[in-house]
């Protein structure tokens, strides 16, 4: 029986993917580098911002190009993010279930924190792990263990939630269920490789999927 969801956040819960993307075109045209096209940089999208900075550059010492992307990115933030369409109602209803909610992401925590409290989603999550909180992020285990942890669940009552192969291979290494989101950038293909337990249309599917538990 599942009474513990976990969430990733950017591209799961919180349509950050334009914001995302043009933050990384942003910096590649500040610092004259080699220009990327959205389909180049979707896949990687998932990974923390230095491993994508660094895959996109090409650069060992990557401080003043995450300077250019933060700076960016907090301009035009609260004018391009938005919450996908049933994420407010699953979440209040989930959370009046009883159903224990939280957050695994790759994003540091000012930033976490930050869109959280910009939707007032924060109140209803038990646990908000972020890539300030570990030593080993998404695709290892940690993250997840850190937040069934501390909401005082077990793996095997937990579901994880993302779209990115990331969010699957975490999930799995935890040894906790996994759900991906067809409503991916990287397409419900990509995802179905990564054979997570479930695949959702819509965030509302978790209703159903916790009344076949």
């Amino acid at each position: 029986m599942i009474d513990t969801i976990l969430f990733d956040l950017d591209g799961t819960i919180i349509d950050t993917n334009e914001l995302i993307i043009t933050s990384f075109m942003h910096v590649l045209e500040k610092h004259s580098l080699k220009p990327l096209t959205r389909e180049q940089i979707i896949p990687k999208m998932g990974a923390t911002l230095e491993q994508q900075l660094q895959h996109f550059s090409g650069m060992g010492d990557i401080t003043a190009l995450m300077a250019t992307y933060r700076g960016y990115n907090d301009e035009h933030h609260d004018a391009m993010v938005r919450l996908f369409p049933g994420v407010e109602e699953v979440v209040k209803q989930l959370h009046a279930k009883g159903i224990r909610l939280g957050v695994v992401t790759t994003k540091n925590k000012p930033g976490t924190i930050r869109v959280l409290e910009m939707f007032d989603l924060q109140k209803y999550m038990g646990a908000v792990v972020t890539l300030n909180d570990v030593d080993h992020p998404k695709p290892h285990a940690e993250p997840v263990l850190k937040a069934v942890e501390k909401i005082g669940s077990e793996p095997s009552r937990t579901l994880m939630v993302g779209d990115s192969p990331m969010d699957i291979l975490s999930a799995k290494a935890a040894g906790v269920q996994s759900a991906g989101v067809a409503w991916s950038l990287k397409g419900e293909d990509v995802l179905t490789e990564y054979k997570p337990d479930y695949m959702l249309q819509d965030i509302r599917d978790l209703y159903m999927l916790l009344e076949q538990e």
